[in-house]
C-alpha cells in the first residue's frame, strides 16, 4: 500500500501531556506552549480539559488557557469533555471541537472511570446530542487498545466493537490508542486490519505511548495501513495514572522527522517544534523526551 502523502498531527502535549505532571503549571505557561505550537505550524491542538479539578488537578484553568491563546484562522484547538457539564463549560468557552473517552477494556474502564465500556458510551450520549445542536464535532478515543495493565492481551475485535460504536454515535474520527505503549507493529497492523472493516480507514487515527520504544515503529506500520492523522506530544510528555509503568506519549519532534524523511507532508517546522518542546521542558524543570531534539541540541538537553 502507498504511504499516506498528507498527515495531520494531532498535539496532545497540553491535555494529554500536562495532566499526570506533578508541580503546579500556570495559566501562562499553558497559553505559552498553546501558542508556541500553533507558530510551529500545528493545525490541530488539545488545549485542555473540561472535567473536575479534584480528579485532574493540572486541569483546572483550561477556561482562562481558552480565554488567553491566540486563536489562529485554520487552526483546530480542542477539548475534552467526558459529560455534559464539561461539554458546556468548554462552549462556554468557544471551543470547537471536543473529545471523548472510552476504553477497549472492562477493567480499565472500571479503574478509570469507574463504570462499565456500556455505561461509559451511554454517558457520551447526552454529550453527543448537545454537540450536534451547536454544531461542534467530536472525536472519539478508544485507550488500552494493544494492552491492558490489568487485562494483559486485548482483542482487536473488542477495539472494533468500541471504535463501531463511538463511530455510529457521531464521532466523526476514532482514535486508538495504546495507553501504555506495549504494542507492536505487528499487533497494530493486525488492530486496523480488524478495526478498518467495521470504521473507514479515513476516520480513524494512531495514538501510541513509547514505553517498550515501539511508538515509532507502530506509526509507520499504520502508514502502511493507510492510516493519515496521528496523536502526538510535544517532548514526549505525557504518561497514564493507572497504567504502571506507561512512558509519555510519542514525542512530535520524533514523528515529525520519521514523516519527513518519508517525503510526508504536515506543514510543521520541526526547529520551531523543537524549540516549544524545549521551552516547556524548562519550565517544567523535566528532561526533554524527543530523541530528535536532544540530538540537536545535546548541550541544552541535560
Amino acid at each position: 500500500m502507498n504511504l499516506p502523502q498528507h498527515v495531520r498531527l494531532v498535539e496532545v502535549g497540553p491535555r494529554d501531556g500536562l495532566q499526570n505532571e506533578k508541580q503546579p503549571i500556570s495559566v501562562a505557561d499553558k497559553v505559552r506552549l498553546v501558542d508556541d505550537l500553533t507558530a510551529a505550524g500545528l493545525g490541530y491542538v488539545e488545549v485542555g480539559s473540561f472535567v473536575s479539578p479534584k480528579w485532574v488537578p493540572q486541569m483546572a484553568g483550561s477556561a482562562e488557557v481558552f480565554a488567553q491563546i491566540q486563536r489562529k484562522p485554520g487552526v483546530t484547538y480542542a477539548a475534552l469533555t467526558p459529560n455534559l457539564k464539561g461539554f458546556e463549560a468548554a462552549l462556554e468557552s468557544r471551543v470547537e471541537e471536543v473529545a471523548v473517552f472510552a476504553a477497549a477494556s472492562e477493567a480499565f474502564s472500571q479503574k478509570n472511570i469507574n463504570c462499565s465500556i456500556a455505561e461509559s458510551l451511554e454517558r457520551f450520549v447526552p454529550v453527543m446530542e448537545a454537540a450536534r445542536q451547536h454544531g461542534v464535532r467530536v472525536r472519539g478515543y478508544v485507550s488500552c487498545v494493544l494492552g491492558c495493565p490489568y487485562e494483559g492481551e486485548v482483542k482487536p475485535e473488542q477495539v472494533a466493537h468500541v471504535a463501531r460504536e463511538l463511530f455510529a454515535m457521531g464521532c466523526y474520527e476514532v482514535s486508538l490508542g495504546d495507553t501504555i505503549g506495549v504494542g507492536t507493529a505487528g499487533a497494530t497492523r493486525r488492530m486496523f486490519e480488524v478495526v478498518g472493516r467495521d470504521v473507514p480507514r479515513d476516520r480513524l487515527a494512531g495514538h501510541f505511548h513509547d514505553t517498550y520504544g515501539q511508538a515509532l515503529a507502530n506509526i509507520y506500520a499504520s502508514l502502511l495501513e493507510g492510516i493519515a492523522v496521528f496523536d502526538s506530544s510535544v517532548a514526549g510528555l505525557g504518561g497514564c495514572p493507572y497504567a504502571k509503568g506507561a512512558t509519555g506519549n510519542v514525542a512530535s519532534e520524533d514523528v515529525l522527522y520519521l514523516l519527513d524523511g518519508l517525503g510526508i507532508e504536515t506543514g510543521i517546522d520541526l526547529d520551531r517544534l523543537i524549540a516549544a518542546g524545549q521551552r516547556i521542558c524548562q519550565v517544567l524543570g523535566r528532561a526533554n523526551g524527543s530523541r530528535v531534539a536532544r540530538a540537536r541540541n545535546p548541550d541544552r538537553m541535560a
